[in-house]
């Protein structure tokens, strides 16, 4: 599991702000992720960067529910001004939200949110071996997608009709490339607004 570079604090340390966004000692597709939410709710939770406190943030204002579990890559920061999205298919047993994970990339979702870029990695739980096999979204198969292309779009509809769109599913490749985007606008743009 993943070891913080920090030395022991009589503090609580902000995992948001410490943990790097791959794990360390593992090829470059296994990332760190901080549990949001799980499949099933309609309640949104997100992560106060500055405190790294769970806030809920809306009640959906739709009966959809996350058709999956979602998270948050630490020490990145996507165009929507928040740490880098992450999508979790195939929970077979809800997480503990706050927990660290360890995921395989195998992912993108291009998406827009309300005229704003917030991607979506998919991953999936590397030390499950229900999910070993599991290295593209190919394998997650096409109404998988299908039915999560239809949640995203539609889970705002009726607060904001027509704000969500998909523009496409793309491989680790370009997941990959998407979080090292992200961890250097985390780096050039959100880490200099830090009170030292």
């Amino acid at each position: 599991m993943a070891n913080i570079k920090h030395k022991p604090s009589k503090y609580m340390l902000n995992l948001l702000h410490v943990l790097p966004p791959f794990v360390e000692g593992e090829d470059e597709n296994i990332i760190n992720t901080l549990v949001e939410i799980n499949a099933g709710t309609i309640n949104k939770y997100e992560f106060i960067t500055e405190t790294g406190t769970l806030k809920l943030d809306r009640v959906g204002y739709s009966s959809l529910a996350y058709n999956f579990a979602y998270g948050a890559i630490p020490c990145t920061w996507d165009e929507d001004n928040d740490m880098l999205d992450v999508v979790i298919p195939l929970v077979t047993e809800q997480f503990v939200p706050g927990s660290l994970l360890e995921l395989r990339v195998i992912g993108v979702i291009k998406f827009i949110d309300g005229w704003e870029v917030d991607d979506k990695i998919v991953a999936v739980v590397n030390d499950d071996k229900r999910q070993d096999h599991i290295t593209s979204m190919d394998q997650l198969g096409e109404h998988w997608k299908k039915e999560t292309q239809h949640y995203l779009e539609m889970y705002k509809h009726l607060k904001k009709p027509g704000t969500c769109t998909v523009w496409g599913f793309y491989w680790v490749e370009e997941a990959i490339k998407t979080i090292h985007e992200c961890k250097k606008r985390y780096e050039t743009e959100y880490l200099p607004k830090f009170d030292d």
